[in-house]
């Protein structure tokens, strides 16, 4: 995700809320699991966690709408007093007059007081949705990142933490009124006849019927609306990542063709719900009109036969219209509500998703010195048939000795520097940093002392010097210079508009390969590492920039323990050790003058990289 969307998700809706902590969002990770099933699911966290304000909320809406009920019963009253004219019917008027006034120019207070408590507890909610979200990102583990995609992520932190908003601004400020309406309504009824209260529970039911026709519909078209619109955003995030290979290829028109065929089905999709949502809506007008045509007959029928007054028939007629209306309310609610309840449900495959990245270390360091050693180390991904990708690995490796790791694509390399990371646990056996099992020291701390160059640098939107320090609260100029310098970042520095302040673009794409790459490693350098990963660092690049890189990464190795993964095997003749990988395990170990005496692997290997080498520089 670049850092631009991270940052509109953190940002969006959180102003004036103050720092979220990470203490603010612990109760969307509370509950226990039974059965492989989270206890206490996602949308049953939001309510627990929000009573105290929908029940003070709700009082308030007591008094914010009373005038609702109270004028129907003054109105009535008052038409009484005007036909019959009792004794002192003039004082009563006046008295009726009082209370309304009262009661409407409270609302005014009420209305204000309500609106500030629901809605900072709609925002604070959802920003800490939001953290909550992007704290259980960074906590997941590399295998779910590489089974979910990207856009679908972005779908989720956008549109659905925004639907989940809707959801409450629907629920406090429709279906909570209405359903508070039906109740008192019907209470008043139930208070002056209860043979038309009768009457009122007889037919009002003919809308929740009709309401329960249209329910199942609803919530699978705004499922299907929702999974299309993760799959467009997908497909729009992919094809921006592959803008340059599809037009060096020739394929804009077919991938226009594909990205119009996914934005197409999300219009379908949305135009279907659009058309139940619309025919549910007009069916509900329809029968409701005609309910309360129905009610005002039975009413006057009533008062023709004394059973009533005239004055209750307004009354009576009133309450109809408003038990209809909030019963309208509370049903064309129910879109809204399963849209949101919908987001909650996709929010929630990432809060309750237990794939996470196992850091149960309860020893805490407080340096590292480098040794590492493997024990007996197997690895398998959970899901692909216990294949094993790492077996039978044992290997103990001194502070500040130089491992190169080699093999052919699929032998176990990467997999075996993300053990080294962190990023996966062994399924069997241990890894012991300064004969600490790594299984016990928790991972920011032991991360504290690590570096890595990855094959593809990654970098974000932001000058040359932000990237360099990312992530560094403190640091003195000195060690900036220093890590430019070391990183042969200088040689091209000159050539930059404003040095170290340039802005690099998205992913650093204003920069060539060697220079991002360079980059990488003074965001290496800079903070000094204990323990040094270099993940095929030189492959993607030209045999200049290899050159600088090369420069850059023997000042980077020096008195560190570092692991290289190699693909081109002549940049690792300085190293310590060889590791030679096949099929995941270890074939081979040795230095580069005893591996190629031995004419095993790693000297066919070396061999057909040699070959390569001299194919690409005759083709240049």
């Amino acid at each position: 995700m670049s850092k631009q969307s991270v940052d509109k998700v953190n940002n969006a809706q959180t102003e004036g809320l103050g720092q979220i902590k990470s203490s603010d969002v612990d109760w969307l990770f509370s509950g226990k699991k039974v059965g492989g099933e989270y206890k206490d699911r996602f949308l049953a966290k939001l309510l627990r966690k929000s009573w105290g304000k929908i029940l003070v909320t709700t009082l308030i809406y007591l008094l914010q709408a009373s005038p609702t009920w109270i004028m129907p019963l003054i109105t009535s009253d008052v038409i009484d007093l005007v036909t019959y004219r009792p004794d002192g019917y003039i004082t009563r008027m006046i008295i009726d007059a009082v209370i309304l006034f009262v009661v409407i120019v409270q609302n005014v207070p009420t209305t204000m007081w309500r609106s500030n408590i629901v809605n900072k507890w709609k925002r604070s909610t959802t920003a800490e949705i939001k953290s909550g979200v992007m704290r259980k990102l960074q906590r997941l583990s590399i295998t779910y990142h590489k089974e979910i995609e990207e856009g679908k992520i972005q779908s989720k932190l956008l549109r659905d933490i925004e639907n989940v908003e809707g959801y409450y601004q629907c629920m406090m400020f429709s279906f909570l009124p209405s359903l508070i309406g039906v109740v008192v309504s019907v209470g008043i009824a139930l208070w002056r006849s209860p043979i038309v209260t009768l009457f009122f529970l007889a037919i009002i039911p003919l809308n929740v019927l009709l309401s329960m026709a249209f329910r199942k519909r609803i919530r699978q078209d705004n499922r299907t609306y929702r999974k299309e619109n993760e799959q467009l955003s997908a497909k729009i995030t992919t094809s921006i990542q592959m803008m340059t290979l599809t037009k060096a290829h020739g394929l804009v028109e077919t991938e226009e063709r594909m990205v119009n065929a996914k934005i197409g089905s999300v219009a379908q999709a949305g135009i279907t719900l659009d058309k139940t949502v619309a025919r549910f809506g007009s069916m509900m007008f329809v029968s409701g009109h005609v309910l309360s045509a129905v009610c005002l007959l039975f009413c006057c029928i009533l008062a023709l036969n004394d059973i009533i007054t005239t004055g209750e028939v307004v009354l009576f007629q009133s309450l109809f219209s408003s038990i209809s209306g909030s019963v309208m309310n509370l049903i064309n609610s129910y879109p809204a509500l399963a849209q949101g309840k919908e987001a909650i449900h996709s929010l929630s495959e990432i809060i309750c998703a237990e794939d996470i990245e196992r850091d149960e270390g309860h020893t805490h360091i407080q340096g590292v010195q480098g040794a590492v050693e493997f024990q007996d180390v197997h690895y398998h991904y959970p899901h692909e048939d216990d294949k094993p990708v790492v077996k039978n690995f044992n290997l103990t490796v001194k502070p500040g000795e130089r491992i190169a790791v080699v093999g052919s694509s699929g032998s176990g390399k990467t997999t075996l520097m993300n053990l080294i990371i962190g990023l996966l646990a062994p399924s069997q056996g241990r890894i012991l940093i300064d004969g600490t099992p790594l299984s016990d020291i928790p991972l920011q701390e032991y991360r504290r002392y690590l570096s890595v160059v990855p094959q593809n640098s990654i970098l974000f939107s932001g000058t040359l010097r932000e990237n360099i320090t990312y992530g560094l609260s403190h640091y003195s100029e000195e060690q900036l210079k220093k890590a430019v310098e070391d990183a042969d970042i200088e040689e091209f520095l000159p050539s930059l508009p404003h040095g170290l302040n340039t802005m690099v673009g998205e992913h650093g794409d204003k920069l060539s390969g060697g220079q991002k790459q360079r980059i990488s490693i003074a965001r290496a350098l800079i903070r000094n590492p204990k323990i040094l990963i270099l993940d095929e660092a030189t492959s993607a690049l030209d045999n200049v920039a290899e050159y600088h890189v090369q420069k850059a990464i023997d000042k980077l190795v020096h008195q560190r323990t570092t692991f290289i993964v190699a693909h081109r095997l002549s940049t690792i003749r300085n190293a310590d050790r060889i590791v030679v990988m096949e099929n995941g395990e270890m074939v081979e170990v040795g230095t580069y003058e005893e591996l190629i005496a031995k004419n095993g692997k790693f000297a066919e290997l070396e061999k057909l990289s040699r070959i390569r080498e001299e194919e690409a520089l005759n083709a240049g």
